[in-house]
């Protein structure tokens, strides 16, 4: 199986994000190509909803490799994230040796500690040799785990291997290319970042969003995809306790769009904020007078720079 090469060059970057319709702007297709081209493993971080997860998706597909993703959480363990032993089927080869009356305890200890017992997670998984090239490890939300796990995940990060007491030390013969997000709900280590090539994934500005919304969802009118960016990126200046991401945008338009809607009005606005807003304090806010003086100064923007 040929195995898709990395880009050579930032632009060659951009053209495979774009050919898998995310639209990146250049600092991130920079850190992008580093990474690829460097080995590193790449830190995201920035607001839920902005399309970090997206990334490694995009280069999955783009790229032909395997994706593997570790979703995390509080309390995620080792068991969880890395290996760990089938119990059950360990159990019942034991049983089966004694009825057999086998009776060497260090030939029956090695056997049921062998790989054919072994349930491998995400980490381990992406350390193992793929035919279309390593493959894609995406480590989600990582602010949601604690500071032991993330311990843990230095000598993953740092030389790309597990020790696995049992069976000894796993290394990856090619490391697999790493994406690791996070909302920032709390700090991650800094032990852990140096390890990182770093990038803040912000809201993208109106150009750009608009022609993210235009290749998710190609059959938005012109004028409504227009007046639905605009009124996003408003929104986003309003003292909001959580602003609607890329993620919120491409939803609201595509159920507008599922609404024949081809013009934004006050009521219409007012009846889809459940799409694009997740907490019922900011659509409180946001009351019919409100939505309207907002739609007002969109509509008269947007006139202006016709």
């Amino acid at each position: 199986m040929a195995v898709t090469p990395l880009p050579e060059s930032i632009d060659a970057t951009l053209a495979l994000l774009a050919k898998a319709d995310y639209v990146a702007d250049r600092s991130l297709a920079t850190v992008l190509y580093l990474a690829l081209k460097m080995g590193r493993p790449l830190f995201l971080e920035g607001e839920a909803g902005v399309g970090k997860t997206e990334i490694a998706k995009v280069l999955s597909s783009a790229l032909g490799r395997r994706l593997i993703r570790l979703q995390c959480y509080e309390g995620l363990d080792v068991s969880s994230a890395v290996y760990e032993w089938n119990y059950g089927a360990q159990m019942i080869a034991i049983r089966m040796a004694e009825s057999q009356g086998e009776g060497d305890r260090a030939r029956l200890e090695h056997d049921v500690f062998s790989a054919q017992y072994l349930i491998k997670r995400p980490l381990l998984q992406s350390l193992e040799p793929d035919p279309a090239g390593p493959p894609v490890l995406l480590i989600d939300e990582l602010d949601r785990t604690d500071e032991a796990f993330e311990a843990f995940l230095l000598e993953v990060l740092a030389d790309f291997q597990v020790t696995i007491p049992e069976l000894g030390t796993v290394k990856a013969d090619q490391p697999p290319i790493v994406i690791v997000t996070s909302n920032r709900t709390r700090e991650v280590h800094d032990a852990l970042k140096r390890r990182c090539l770093y990038h803040w994934v912000g809201y993208p500005s109106a150009e750009r969003e608009l022609n993210i919304l235009r290749a998710k969802v190609p059959g938005i009118a012109k004028k409504l995809s227009q007046q639905v960016v605009a009124f996003v990126q408003a929104l986003r200046k309003e003292d909001l306790f959580k602003s609607p991401g890329v993620a919120e945008t491409l939803d609201w338009a595509g159920a507008l769009t599922e609404l024949d809607v081809v013009a934004l009005d006050p009521a219409t606005v007012s009846d889809t904020l459940g799409v694009l807003l997740k907490y019922q304090d900011d659509i409180a806010r946001l009351d019919d007078t409100k939505v309207k003086a907002l739609l007002d100064e969109v509509k008269s923007e947007l006139r202006a720079a016709e």
